[in-house]
């Protein structure tokens, strides 16, 4: 009736629960990696982060693993190191990049030393900027330069961690519910987006003051526990080796030739080219999506001696999205069919509670937090189905036309119930956004249950460890390039803003200088400026441009299906074989 457990990894509590510390540690890192982006408009005004500023240093987090080459070097540790090792040293590294991070933005940087040395210097890097890839420019704030060199940091560690699970995953259910395994664990760590949305503006604004360290402070308190998830998951990975006589660190030693197997795999490299194509619409989209929605939605914020303008609903909002997203996921695992619906009626009823307080609340970072919410419900659905069925490559396929339409509805239709447009519905605009974001979010559901269970249908498992870290690094690229691309284009397609910003600063100036302002009016006046500024954007082409990437990823998936199916990659088996189930 069960299968005879013979290691750790035959008991499916125990390879669940060290599934469960790997979720949970991306988790966290999850919700360091988007921090500031529900508070675009806070750091425009706090901090004097324009948009090419904000994009600049969002891309940074990726800068060392492509251009260093690090996500190669964190490959070649993970295979000769192994997971533990790897996973605990990640955890690390994540925390000394979000310290820094931190301290960045702190008052206390404002004025110090250190301060003063980022604003005379990285202000030209040879060679980088002859290439146009420097991390930094002339004229970027000093907090943003300081907070991008922590990113870098940090994104070394988040890279290094994402490679280490995928791996550690496929080290504890080969063979078993691999797609649902490696779907679970991105549906758990997906939370954290939705909860950086909600608690990263919550803590920014906290008593009525506002702090923008004070989100970042949540964000390494965090990774904090994070690095003791992965301490707690050495131990449990270290039994299972010394149970199975598995030794961590290989007999052979990683040869640079091993890599001649992945990059001769003309499979790898459509699987590769698909995900920076699509991970580069999603990612980046999500650290400008709350001021795409402040910017194309009517919103009037509440009273804040009510209910809705208070800070409790903020935790209210919160529990009930744990609510949707547990029912929801817990229906996937009901045999009983009266169970199964019944935490499907909770997880709805859930969801549409949600979605209204989100609408009382008028809150931009409320409303994109639903974003994994339905990925959390059908994500192990899909799982379980490539698990069982396959036709992974076509899914691929469905989640790219899903997110063309997503981006296009988002550039073109949501702006039409905006205030004084042509349909000017403040409630339409909402639903249509709740709608669209759900949608994206399922269709992004789509790659971790389909694409990453197909890599070890693609490479030895030798060197698997350096193909998932190849990949990465490929996906990296688009996700140093597009938040910067996007702050660009949004300044370069709204000059007025930018010309009005910065008059207001230059006359402000003058106005000190001359005595007909004090310093504190003049700051005040420019931050009321910065206020109105950071949601007047128009995103039309930055979105536009986010749907021809869709558009290319279909294209790559559409030839990744006519190769598996001349040079039978599998890609479109199941990965549990009749025999097996």
């Amino acid at each position: 009736m069960s299968e005879k457990i013979q290691t750790l990894r035959d008991s499916a509590g125990m390879r669940w629960t060290a599934l469960l510390l790997l979720a949970l540690g991306m988790f966290c890192s999850y919700i360091f990696m988007d921090i500031l982006s529900p508070i675009k408009d806070l750091m425009l005004s706090e901090r004097g982060w324009d948009s090419t500023a904000f994009g600049t240093m969002q891309g940074s987090e990726v800068f060392l693993n492509v251009f260093v080459f690090f996500l190669i070097i964190a490959g070649i540790i993970l295979d000769k190191m192994g997971v533990r090792f790897t996973a605990v040293l990640s955890g690390i590294v994540m925390l000394i990049g979000a310290v820094i991070k931190w301290y960045a933005v702190t008052d206390a940087f404002i004025g110090s030393s250190l301060a003063t040395w980022f604003t005379e210097h990285l202000n030209y890097i040879p060679v980088f900027d002859e290439l146009g890839i420097s991390p930094f420019y002339e004229g970027m704030p000093a907090s943003a330069k300081f907070a991008a060199v922590g990113f870098m940091i940090f994104g070394c560690g988040v890279e290094m961690a994402g490679i280490t699970v995928s791996r550690g995953i496929v080290k504890w259910f080969k063979g078993r519910e691999t797609a649902l395994a490696m779907g679970s664990e991105m549906a758990l760590a997906r939370l954290g987006v939705a909860t950086c949305m909600i608690f990263s503006p919550y803590f920014a604004k906290l008593g009525g003051e506002v702090s923008v360290s004070r989100s970042v402070a949540f964000g390494v308190v965090l990774l904090c526990i994070a690095l003791i998830m992965f301490i707690v998951y050495f131990f449990m990975d270290k039994k299972l080796d010394a149970q199975t006589g598995e030794a961590e660190e290989k007999d052979d030693p990683f040869r640079l030739k091993d890599l001649k197997q992945i990059l001769t795999s003309s499979g790898f490299w459509l699987v590769a080219l698909l995900c920076v194509l699509y991970y580069s619409a999603i990612f980046p989209f999500q650290k400008y999506a709350v001021n795409m929605l402040q910017c194309n939605l009517t919103l009037v914020e509440p009273a804040k001696d009510t209910f809705w303008g208070g800070d409790q609903v903020t935790i209210w909002q919160y529990i009930i999205m744990l609510i949707v997203a547990a029912a929801g996921f817990a229906s996937n695992f009901q045999k009983n069919a009266s169970k199964k619906y019944t935490l499907l009626l909770i997880s709805v009823i859930a969801l549409i509670t949600y979605c209204y307080m989100g609408y009382m609340r008028q809150s931009a970072e409320a409303i994109f937090a639903v974003f994994p919410l339905l990925a959390v419900l059908i994500t192990p659905i899909l799982g379980n189905y490539v698990d069982h069925k396959g036709k992974a490559a076509s899914m691929l396929m469905f989640g790219s036309l899903l997110l063309i339409l997503c981006h296009l509805t988002f550039a073109f239709i949501l702006p039409m119930f905006k205030e004084g447009a042509s349909l000017s519905s403040p409630i339409g605009g909402i639903i249509v956004a709740y709608i669209t974001i759900l949608v994206l979010g399922a269709s992004f559901s789509l790659v971790p249950a389909s694409l990453w269970p197909s890599v070890p249908k693609l490479v030895d498992s030798k060197v698997i460890g350096s193909a998932y870290a190849l990949i990465f690094w490929i996906q990296n690229i688009g996700l140093w390039l597009f938040p910067m691309l996007i702050g660009k284009v949004l300044d370069n397609t709204n000059p007025e803003l930018t010309a009005k910003l910065e008059t207001v600063k230059e006359t402000t100036k003058q106005a000190v200088e001359s005595g007909q302002l004090s310093v504190e009016e003049g700051a005040k006046k420019v931050q009321e400026i910065s206020e109105q500024v950071a949601v007047q954007y128009d995103y039309t082409w930055p979105l536009v441009m986010l749907a021809l990437l869709g558009v290319a990823a279909l294209i790559i998936g559409i030839i990744l299906l006519a190769v598996d199916k001349k040079k039978h990659l599998g890609l479109e088996e199941p990965n549990i074989k009749p025999e097996e189930a």
